[in-house]
């Protein structure tokens, strides 16, 4: 897939405004739409479905926050799962104790402290959100090149931050799966 923030005509940045890119994403996708173009050519409305596409995959990648950044690190030539600190230990140790919490939860079926874990981790979830928009903010600023070791760093800490949020969401998905449970 092409880079979606140049299919959305966006600069790339993980702060996004969620009402701006779904207007972007609108207005894309009414100049593109192969019905605008169905007097054109079989190539030319193939082209105009194949661009509408484009524009509606540019729209699921960057609404989502982990997607976003997976886009970012890509666009900075960096992949966040590959680092020789694969696994942060205190993240690791954090998650096996939420993931107790949650089994006697699901054994106790105790509705109350579900929600408690749920409120908990959509607010985690929020903050990892806005510490990565941090994050990534020098990564992402033209004009500027930190020496390499700082890059390295701030690199390493956008992907510990992403690492994170792909644990959180996995727990909140597992909330869900339990509240349909019980």
């Amino acid at each position: 897939m092409p880079n979606p923030f140049e299919t959305l005509g966006l600069a790339p940045t993980f702060a996004i405004d969620a009402t701006d890119l779904e207007q972007r994403q609108r207005e894309l996708n009414r100049a593109v739409h192969p019905d605008r173009h169905a007097g054109n050519s079989p190539a030319q409305r193939r082209q105009a479905l194949s661009r509408a596409m484009d524009v509606n995959q540019a729209y699921r990648t960057l609404r989502d926050p982990a997607t976003r950044a997976e886009a970012l690190f890509e666009l900075l030539g960096f992949d966040p799962l590959a680092s020789s600190m694969a696994t942060d230990p205190a993240l690791l140790g954090d998650m096996m104790e939420q993931r107790e919490l949650l089994d006697e939860v699901r054994r106790h079926k105790d509705v109350e402290r579900l929600r408690s874990l749920k409120f908990s981790m959509g607010e985690r979830q929020r903050q990892i959100v806005l510490a990565l928009g941090r994050a990534f903010e020098p990564l992402l600023r033209p004009g500027t090149s930190p020496g390499e070791e700082s890059r390295q760093a701030d690199l390493e800490r956008t992907r510990r931050l992403f690492t994170e949020l792909k644990y959180v969401r996995r727990f909140s998905e597992e909330v869900a799966a339990i509240e349909d449970e019980i």
